[in-house]
């Protein structure tokens, strides 16, 4: 029965505890409050100083740039005019004097932008006492004066400084009348609180316009019997006079004296230096009032927090347990989750970085996501879509097969793979390793890997190399078919010859047999020559070549020829077309090489055109291009040679009417000139060979490059 009330008599006295403890923790740390309210003001203070010190500094850096300016050498108008920059470049200045070392006037200026001109007596009396002080002062020390009272405003004063003994005339002052007002604007935002007043004492120990009245009246009562009611005011204005900075404590009595209220007063005070001197001293007087108010705030709040805490105690401790268990969880999962995250976004920056492309299949068929390397060659609309409409342009045969290499993964669980496949995937054929990967753990989203491994960059660098491969061995041969077989078989035809000369018509037969060598000899001669004018291809040197009468001189070298093998050759070339950037003999050597393969491929009333047109919408670096087509409607080239065309020694011909180094020359020179070939090509419907060569560049242009 008196359990309850035993337990609600110690939690009262618990209560109780913690308000007294509150309390007294309070009344303790009390003056651990101040000091740090005290640091506050004296920091804000300090921050206020700072802008006024670099003002004066600005101040005192004119002072001396006015004194170099005038120990430059110069005339007495250029001197004037100088100065007269500098006052009107800042709006304090009102005006500016110079004097000599005897204490004469020599150049006096006033600003004419100011609204109250500085003409006064008293501005000039100021101006030529302060530069009389400065003449007696070391030299580089500013003077200061005191408040010139010129009924307008309270805050100018003249600030001056000796010149230099080099100067010309032997040294001298020079004085600055200047408003100092806005130099003491910052120390305004100190006395924003309503609990703060401010003293701000000048160089000569006068309270300036910004002291609060109330203050510097009670300043000004010092030494006339007020010391012994405000000894603390007395105390700070001692130490702001010895240049000191600090803090001070004023009780209750002398705050409510100074109209702070009452309540203890937290006093800051330092000096403003100018070049390392304290010029001026500036206090703020803070009341602790809102302190109080905030500790006895504070004692309540606490009373009553007890009081709650002893209600929810109970509560918050059951909810702790059930929470720090909930956090350890949360924790847990983050862990695994930032994990997780980690992972992903390495795989992801992983596929996206390697040059094989990837996408992933979901269980229903549908693409959850592709790489990057493969997403630049689908259709946007491919996320989310089946594989017919992520391989649009690929024939449905292609596609089907896919998606029985994912159907067969799925099924045994094992990677399928389709290597070195020709597949027609985005439009065109071309070579890929194709790699269906199941994956074990099952996820919706993504439950197979579809990899492609694109090969044709691959077998277009393989060809490239045996071709290379066999440029180098047509070299070779090249030279050592020159060397070895082209004398013999010169000395064979001229002995074929003389000795078919001596037979005459006397034996028919033995003379047709020596006319079949000589044709033989020939032909090989020929092979022989055309392998040496292949190996002999140098860097060809371009030159302006007007390509109609080049064209046009082929037409009638090759109008026998094609009545010959009845075919018809139709040559259209524009006389509007610029010049070609090429070797003469070499451009006409691809285009007679073209135009003869084209004849050969005809038949007889074949039809053989050579045009010439302006490429559109091609330029390169400033140079255009002319397409050259050599049009045929032959027999065509099967698609399976079409890769073999440029090949050295490879011939579509009969055995004994082609050593297939044509083409290999033709794309050779088109190289060499800058240029590209292409062919085009479907068998029994002809062949478009296209050449597109650089135009050579008009002389002005040429001249404007260099």
């Amino acid at each position: 029965m008196h359990r309850p009330f035993l337990s609600l008599l110690l939690l009262l006295l618990a209560l109780a505890s913690v308000a007294g403890g509150a309390v007294w923790f309070i009344q303790r740390d009390r003056q651990a409050l101040v000091e740090q309210f005290g640091r506050e003001r004296y920091t804000q203070l300090e921050e206020a100083t700072r802008g006024v010190s670099e003002a004066l500094e600005d101040l005192g850096d004119d002072l001396r740039f006015a004194g170099e300016l005038l120990a430059q050498p110069g005339s007495t108008e250029e001197h004037r005019r100088e100065l007269r920059a500098l006052l009107e470049a800042v709006g304090q200045y009102r005006a500016i004097a110079v004097y000599g070392p005897d204490g004469a006037e020599q150049l006096s200026l006033v600003d004419r932008r100011a609204q109250l001109m500085p003409r006064e007596a008293a501005h000039a009396t100021a101006l030529a006492d302060t530069a009389r002080q400065a003449l007696e002062a070391p030299w580089g020390r500013i003077i200061p004066s005191p408040p010139v009272m010129d009924g307008a405003s309270r805050w100018m004063r003249v600030f001056a400084t000796a010149l230099p003994a080099d100067v010309p005339g032997g040294g001298g002052a020079v004085a600055i009348l200047v408003d100092t007002e806005p130099f003491f604007a910052p120390l305004r935002l100190v006395t924003a609180d309503e609990n703060t007043r401010l003293l701000l004492l000048g160089f000569h120990g006068r309270p300036s316009p910004l002291s609060d009245p109330e203050v510097a009246a009670w300043y000004q009562r010092l030494g006339q019997g007020a010391d012994n009611l405000v000894p603390g005011l007395k105390a700070l204005v001692a130490r702001m006079r010895g240049g000191e900075s600090g803090t001070l404590m004023l009780d209750e009595r002398q705050a409510h004296r100074l109209g702070l209220g009452s309540a203890d007063v937290v006093a800051t005070f330092m000096p403003i230096r100018m070049r390392n001197e304290a010029s001026w001293s500036v206090a703020t007087l803070s009341s602790t009032r809102a302190l109080r108010s905030h500790e006895r705030l504070l004692v309540l709040r606490l009373s009553l927090a007890a009081l709650l805490v002893a209600v929810f105690l109970v509560t918050f401790g059951a909810y702790v347990v059930l929470a720090n268990r909930r956090a350890v969880a949360l924790r847990e999962s983050r862990r695994h989750a930032e994990r997780l995250a980690h992972l992903h976004e390495k795989t992801q920056k992983i596929l996206d970085h390697i040059p094989t492309g990837v996408l992933a299949l979901s269980a229903d068929d549908r693409i959850s996501a592709v790489n990057q390397a493969l997403r630049a060659r689908l259709p946007s609309s491919a996320l989310g879509g089946t594989l017919t409409e992520a391989f649009p342009s690929a024939p449905e045969s292609v596609v089907r097969r896919l998606g029985e290499l994912v159907t067969a993964t799925r099924e045994d669980g094992r990677v399928r793979s389709l290597h070195g496949e020709a597949l027609s995937l985005f439009g065109e054929k071309g070579q890929y390793n194709v790699h269906a990967v199941p994956l074990e753990h099952g996820d919706e989203e993504v439950r197979t890997l579809l990899v492609l491994e694109d090969l044709s960059n691959v077998r277009m660098l393989e060809d490239q190399l045996l071709r290379a491969e066999k440029l180098a061995t047509v070299g070779v041969l090249a030279a050592g078919v020159a060397h070895e077989i082209g004398t013999p078989l010169g000395i064979i035809r001229g002995r074929a010859e003389y000795m078919r000369g001596k037979l005459g018509g006397a034996e028919p037969a033995h003379g047709r047999g020596l006319s079949a060598i000589i044709d033989q000899i020939d032909r090989v001669s020929r092979t022989i020559r055309q392998l040496l004018d292949f190996s002999r291809i140098q860097p060809a040197e371009a030159r302006v070549v007007p390509l109609g009468p080049l064209v046009y001189g082929l037409r009638e070298l090759m109008h026998i020829e094609a009545e010959r093998r009845r075919v018809r050759l139709q040559v259209e070339v524009p006389e509007h077309l610029p010049a070609l950037a090429a070797d003469a003999d070499q451009l006409q050597q691809v285009l007679l090489n073209l135009v003869l393969n084209a004849c050969d491929a005809c038949s007889a009333g074949g039809h053989v055109r050579l045009s010439a047109s302006q490429a559109q919408g091609d330029t390169a670096e400033g140079l255009g291009l002319l397409e050259l087509r050599v049009e045929d409607d032959g027999c065509g080239i099967a698609p399976e040679h079409l890769h073999q065309i440029f090949d050295p020694f490879f011939t579509t011909k009969k055995r004994g009417q082609g050593t297939g180094l044509g083409l290999t020359m033709v794309a050779q020179i088109v190289r060499n000139h800058g240029g590209r070939v292409e062919i085009d090509s479907e068998p029994g419907r002809g062949t478009c060979v296209t050449v597109r060569w650089p135009v050579a560049v008009p002389r002005w242009e040429e001249q404007h490059a260099v």
